[in-house]
């Protein structure tokens, strides 16, 4: 299952690049911290402060919209429960003005490793979910994001509850 939904979302990506010019494809590298939880019917849980890092690639539809695959590694979780995360959003750029533009997309998700054996089977291996943010990118290619990224999947095994993930994403990247 895993196979099929990663080779879904690149083969949309690479689609998408093969409608662009080549010389106006982008890509990027970006990292930066995060603030996640879980949002659970069960327990309360305490937030947890982590990283992402990863690459995109941006696809210039028009002037001013734009497709921008990514994939991310991603530390997530709450205190004491650890997930880490290989992160593949697609998200639609609208540029508002010169270098401001507004996110929003949806995104798959594929555990790739938990604190223990307990995280690791009380939950499920694949989160989908929406994100949406704002970005600001200088001329010289550096450019600085804001993102939440909701999670709408049940990640949570049967007799956890429904348990969903919310990330607050602060970062920085560069394209060339």
């Amino acid at each position: 299952m895993k196979t099929i939904v990663l080779t879904a979302a690149v083969a949309f990506a690479f689609g998408f690049a093969a409608r662009a010019q080549s010389e106006d494809i982008k890509f990027g590298v970006k990292a930066g911290i995060q603030f996640t939880d879980f949002d659970s019917d069960g327990a309360d849980s305490d937030g947890k402060t982590g990283f992402y890092v990863g690459g995109l690639v941006d696809i210039p539809i028009s002037a001013n919209f734009h497709i921008q695959p990514e994939l991310l590694y991603s530390d997530e979780g709450s205190d004491g429960a650890k997930i880490d995360y290989l992160r593949i959003p697609i998200m639609a750029k609208y540029y508002l003005m010169q270098g401001l533009s507004v996110q929003a997309g949806p995104q798959v998700a594929f555990k790739v490793a938990t604190e223990n054996d307990f995280i690791d089977n009380s939950t499920k291996s694949i989160d989908f979910g929406i994100g949406a943010g704002v970005a600001y990118e200088l001329s010289m290619g550096v450019f600085f994001d804001a993102r939440y990224n909701l999670g709408l999947a049940n990640i949570g095994d049967e007799g956890v509850g429904d348990v969903h993930n919310v990330v607050l994403m602060l970062g920085a990247g560069y394209r060339f």
